[in-house]
Formats: C-alpha cells, structure tokens, sequence
C-alpha cells in the first residue's frame, strides 16, 4: 500500500464540520427548520410569480416592439391577448347588446389599456359566429394575480350570460389555467425513491434519511426561489425544473454520504468521527459535484439572454441548497441515529462490497476481459440512439399542443376555425418614416399601397391588412397573416423572409426602415439566436468542466474522456427527445396531441443540466477509483474497486432520480414534458451504458496513462482532493505513475 511521505495532516475543516454537526444534531436540525419555516412565510407574504417573457435587445423584433409601445397608442403597445366568442346559434351581431356590453367591461378592467369588438374592427369569421374581442393590457397578463381572472370572468358574463361561448387566449389563457404545483409528480417520485431505497439499502432509517434530507432542502430552495422571483423575472418552468434539480440531487447526495458512513460503521469507527470521516472524503466529491451542476446551469448565461440564464439560476438554485443540506443536514441526523441507522430492517442491511466475488466485481472483471467489445458496444447503443437528433428542429410550441381541456387550446381551435390557422400567429410589419414622409400624406399612401402589394405576394401570406398610420404619423404598421400555424416550418421560413427580403424590398428607397415584430416574430427571433449561441454555451461548460475535473483528479485523459463521453450521452438523450416529440413516436401516450418542434431552449437547458448531472456520477466513480489507485497503485484493481464501491448507490440514485424527472411527464406543460423525458432517459443512459460500460472499459484499455500528467501541468494546477487523502497517499502524480508502473 503507498504511504504519504511527511507527517499526516490532523482533520480537515470539512472533517471538522461533519463531526460538529454530528455532535450537535438538535441545533443543526432546529436551524433548518426555522430557514424552512421563515422561508416559506416570507415567500408566502412577498414571493414573485413565475411568468414567460424575455426581450430580445438589438434585433428588429425588438425595435418594432419599442416603436410600437413609443408611437403606436394603447391599442398599439402593451400585451395583446384575444379573447375569443362564438354563438350558440345565428351570427354574433345577433348578440350584439352582450359584446358591446362586454367590451365596454373589459375596457374599464385595471391593466387594461383597450378592448375592441370583433363587430367594429371586423375580426369576425366569415361564417360570423366567431369573432376575437382585441384585448391590450398594461403588461403580460400572465404575470398577473390569479384573482384577476375572476375580474376578467365577471366582464365576459354579459356573453355568456346570452349564450355566447368565450375562451381566453394565450397570453390570458395562461392566467386562467388551474395551478399546479406538480404535487402528484414529487409524491411519485418520493414514492419510487422510498421502495429504491428500502430494496437497496435494507432499513427504514437508512432509506428515510436521504428523503428527509432532499425534502427540506428543495422546501427551503423553493421558498428561497418564491422571494427571489419577486425582484427577478422567472419563466413559467423555473419552479417545476428548481424542483425535478433539487428533488433528485438532493437525495442523491445524501445517499452517497449515508452509504459511506454506514461503510466507516461496519469499520469499527465511533459514529461522531465516522460521520466526520464521511463528510471529509464523500463530502469533498458532493462539493465538486455540485459545483459542476451548478457551473453547467451558470453557463446559460453565456446565451445572452437572461431569460434562459434566469431559468439555470432557479434549478441552480436548489442544487446549492442541496448540497448544503447534504454537507450539514446529513451529519446531524447521521449523528441523532449514531448506530441505530439500520433501525427497523426490512432485509439484512448492506453497506459497500467488501470482497471481490460480489456482483459488481464479476461485472468489472467481465469488462475487463474484453474492453474493446464493451467500449464498441457502448458507442453502437448511443449512436443509434442519436441518430434523430440530425434533424432537430427547434421553434416555439404554440397552444394547438395544450391539452383539449385548456380556455387556450379552444381559443386556438377556434381561431383557426374561423380565420385559419396562420390567425394564431399574426406577425407585425412596422415602417418607420423619416420626417419628409411623415409630413406627407400622399407619399406616405403610396407607400401603404406599394408595402401591402410586396408583402401580399410573398408565398405563404395568406392576407395582409392595409397598413395604417400610428396616432403621430410617424410609423405604418401593417399586420400579416401567414398559410401556417406559428410553429410550422413554413412560417419560420415566412418570417426570415420578410425580415431578410421582401420588407427591406418593399421600403427600399424611400426612406422608411422596416421591423418584423410580434409575438410569433419574436418566438423565432428567439429561437435564433439561442441556435447561434449554442455553440458557445457548449464549448464553454466543456472547457470549464474539463478544467475542474483536470484540477480534482490530476489526468488530462480521465477529464477529456469524462467530456467527450457526456456529449455522448447528451446526444443520445436529444435523439429520444426528437424522436418522440417531433417526429411524434409514441408521444399520444404522454398526452400531446401532435408532433412540434423542440422548444427552443430544450435542447440548451438539456446540455447545462445533463451534463452537470453527468459529471455527478462521473465524480462519484472517479473518486472511489482514484482513492483506490491512490492506496495501491494497480490501474485494473482500482477501476474494479472504484466500480464495485459506487455501482450500487449509483445505480440506486439513477432509478430515483429518473423516476423523480419521468413522473413530471404527467404535467400539462408540454415544454416541462421534454424536459423531464429528456432528463430522465440521459440519466437512464448515464449510469447504465456511460458509467457501466464506457467508463470502465476505456480506464481498462488507457492503464497507468489514466493517471499520468506533465509535471509542469501537476506543478500549475491547485490541489484539490475529492476523496481527502492527500494526507495518506503520495502526493505527486508523477510519483504515483511511477509507483504503479513498477
């Protein structure tokens, strides 16, 4: 066995706290209850809400959107949200005391800027019984208090009170949807993760611990999201991803420090120093494993685009309060069960494998045996698996996906019935006039004229209104409406060529400058940009993550493999994604209707959180195998040992955590749908093909070159030591490749 040479270092501070939280268990647990209970007070009385909405600075969406709210009028600026009527018999102008009755309602509501009728403005179908009541708000109106809905429904009552049916469109129909705290998907989750652990590890108290653990720290993350969503802009997902992150990272984490402590029990240690033990080594791999969760979600912000940054902060957000738990809740209950923690067994408790004929060893031996045929087999599963994501298209998932039950699916029915489905999708060209054609009446018709013929001839419009003055003369504003619905390919390739072509075209050389604008506009513009700084987003959690595990494990190799094996998994997981949702494979069975796009911040949110969950894992089995090489300096023997030591509680963890992100399938939310099938299914591949097949048999054929590195490189880089034990092992690397090759 190696032996450090000087003198061994007394406790770390990490040992240190571990054994101080142990030994005062009822103040640690007291102190998070009182966060937990203060949090979920403070976030009850002056939490934020959770609402979609981003800009977009520096594109022509924008622009238009901002000379629209500078010059359009309040029936030009604010959020626009249809409300949408259709009579039960005849035409609606037969019911036309009740529209005008509930317009004029509408119009005097608070955060109401104007509402039209359908009767006076002409947005009624040609049939006549549907019609859209144009309705601007101050600002989004999903942001809005959930009450305010009730406001909205006494206004429209006069309509169906005449037997007028009326249904809300996004954004409002958003506002009106019930509100789910996805409690059915956690307690499935919770459930699956109470049978997992009782299986795996043999006694009620050791299953429960975890749990406890995971709980309190997502119910304190939560509450801390709720009051930072008051002063920071959260899209609607944040909470649902905050709690898939936490949830599962949170009993992952505590499951690995459990599983350890219980091994330094049967050890013969005292559990106060057995739980400081614990923390000082499994500890210091929860530390950089959540550090590289949490530098992957960081990443996000790389986009430019606070709204996909913000989202990153929310599940960020609870995988720091998560480790947290995990570093001080843990060793406090560790510390109140002392050896009573295989308490009320359902089955003879088992810790860690402590010879080489268990399961996980004859596993690493077969491997070993034929590593290439392990490692090729591996790379065939995942590659079939990717084949899909070659056709990835991203776009915006529009309200025709939302269940049938939903005011916004059947606002978007009727729409579609009464005006086509390109009416979901309206897009918005506005001309800004220099001041000659501004002052001129006549100049500034024939220009109308000769926009509104340029833009009716592109393929794929189906109408466009005859474009009008703003109250100031300064802009002309022209509404276009496509042949397609707004998440069709058609209508991006629409939108790109207004914006590109026929806009520019039909301005050129007057002196007006055009903007393509709207919500559909800005769903693409939006897509866009997040296509061109995915890149970016990719190769900078790459290079960081690379750098840290280079730091923690001293290989250039072990971190590169880490690296390039994730992207695999990650394409793997993009391939199911798209298999199912756009090419539409089974997806009836997880409640969407019809095949759409890959919403487009899926696959960027995907990256930052599967492969900071990756690494987790990969922290996990490198550090027990590094430990092990560090003790006896045989490559083989400690990939074997290092496998046979983490498999089972990562095997454990996994089924919890897929099980965790797979019951959020159940929420209506189609975007929260891909998210946690895509989660779950890379989760699935990560700890079954990656860390059982590719891991093991790509250390098994690089040997001792796993741990070489240029001593000028060992020399540059910190020390940090994820298992702690630097202070029993030799300290250079260099040295340990020679121990090993002699």
């Amino acid at each position: 066995m190696n032996t450090a040479s000087g003198a061994v270092r007394g406790p770390g501070l990490l040992h240190r706290l571990g054994r101080w939280c142990a030994r005062h268990s009822l103040r640690v647990v007291a102190a998070w209850l009182v966060l937990l209970v203060g949090l979920g007070v403070a976030d009850a009385r002056w939490g934020g809400d959770f609402v979609d909405s981003f800009s977009l600075p520096g594109t022509s969406t924008q622009t238009g959107t901002d000379l629209l709210k500078a010059h359009g009028g309040p029936t030009l600026s604010g959020t626009a949200a249809p409300i949408v009527i259709r009579s039960g018999q005849g035409s609606l102008a037969e019911h036309r005391a009740a529209v005008d009755a509930a317009v004029d309602k509408l119009a005097h509501l608070p955060n109401v800027l104007s509402a039209s009728s359908p009767l006076t403005t002409g947005a009624v179908s040609a049939s006549g019984d549907i019609g859209q009541i144009a309705v601007h708000f101050s600002s989004n109106p999903a942001s809005f208090p959930h009450s305010y809905i009730a406001q909205v429904d006494a206004a429209v009552a006069p309509l169906r009170a005449d037997h007028v049916t009326v249904e809300y469109g996004d954004p409002l129909g958003q506002l009106a949807a019930p509100k789910s705290a996805d409690r059915t998907s956690e307690a499935i989750g919770l459930a699956v993760a109470v049978l997992v652990l009782l299986i795996g590890f043999g006694s009620v108290a050791a299953a429960g611990l975890p749990l406890v653990t995971a709980i309190l720290g997502l119910a304190v993350g939560i509450g801390g999201l709720g009051l930072l969503a008051a002063h920071v802009s959260f899209g609607q997902a944040a909470p649902t991803l905050a709690a898939m992150m936490g949830l599962g990272v949170g009993i992952d984490y505590a499951l690995f420090l459990t599983t350890r402590h219980r091994a330094l029990l049967e050890d013969g240690l005292e559990p106060a120093e057995a739980v400081g033990r614990t923390v000082a080594t499994s500890g210091r791999a929860v530390l950089v494993a959540a550090a590289t969760v949490a530098m992957a979600l960081a990443g996000l912000y790389v986009s430019g685009m606070s709204f996909i940054g913000t989202l990153g902060v929310a599940a960020g957000l609870t995988v720091v309060v998560a480790a947290a738990a995990s570093l001080t809740l843990t060793p406090a209950l560790l510390g109140l069960l002392g050896r009573r923690i295989d308490r009320l067994r359902v089955r003879t408790p088992v810790a860690e494998p402590t010879g080489d004929g268990d399961l996980w060893h004859r596993w690493a031996a077969t491997v070993g045996r034929r590593p290439w045929l392990h490692l090729t087999a591996g790379l065939l599963l995942l590659g079939i698996l990717a084949v899909p994501a070659a056709s990835l298209r991203l776009g915006h998932i529009d309200a025709g996906a939302q269940p049938t039950s939903s005011t916004d699916r059947h606002a978007y029915d009727l729409i579609t019935e009464g005006f086509g489905p390109g009416a979901n999708g309206p897009i918005t060209v506005v001309a800004q006039l220099d001041s000659d054609l501004a002052a001129d009446q006549t100049q500034r018709q024939t220009l109308a004229d000769t926009l509104r013929q340029d833009l009716a001839a592109v393929p794929g419009v189906a109408s466009v209104t005859p474009p009008k003055t703003s109250p100031d003369d300064d802009l002309l504003i022209a509404t276009v409406t496509p042949t397609t619905g707004p998440q069709d390919q058609a209508t991006a390739t629409l939108l790109h060529t207004l914006q590109n072509d026929a806009v520019p075209h039909a301005l050129s050389g007057s002196g007006a400058v055009g903007f393509v604008t709207g919500v559909t506009a800005a769903g693409q513009t939006f897509t866009d940009t997040l296509v061109s700084k995915l890149p970016l987003i990719i190769g900078v959690v790459v290079a960081a993550a690379f750098l840290l595990l280079l730091t923690v494990f001293r290989s250039p190799l072990v971190a590169l493999k880490a690296a390039l094996l994730n992207l695999l998994s990650i394409g793997a997981a993009y391939g199911v994604v798209v298999a199912v949702f756009q090419w539409g494979w089974g997806g009836s069975f997880l409640g969407v209707a019809e095949k759409v796009p890959v919403e487009s911040y899926v696959p960027m949110m995907m990256f930052a959180i599967v492969f900071g969950l990756s690494m987790d894992y990969e922290v996990f089995l490198l550090a027990r195998i590094r430990e092990a090489w560090l003790h006896g300096g045989d490559n083989g023997a400690s990939v074997a040992t290092g496998l046979a030591a983490t498999a089972r509680v990562i095997t454990c963890a996994a089924l919890i955590m897929t099980s965790v992100f797979l019951a959020f399938m159940l929420s209506t939310n189609v975007v929260v749908k891909m998210l946690a099938l895509g989660l779950g299914v890379s989760v699935i591949i990560d700890a079954t093909v990656v860390r059982l097949l590719l891991v093991p048999a790509t250390m098994y054929l690089l040997g001792n070159a796993n741990w070489w590195i240029p001593a000028w490189l060992d020399r540059l880089l910190p020390h940090l030591d994820p298992e702690g034990t630097a202070g029993e092992a030799p300290s250079s690397a260099a040295e340990l490749a020679g121990q090993g090759q002699r």
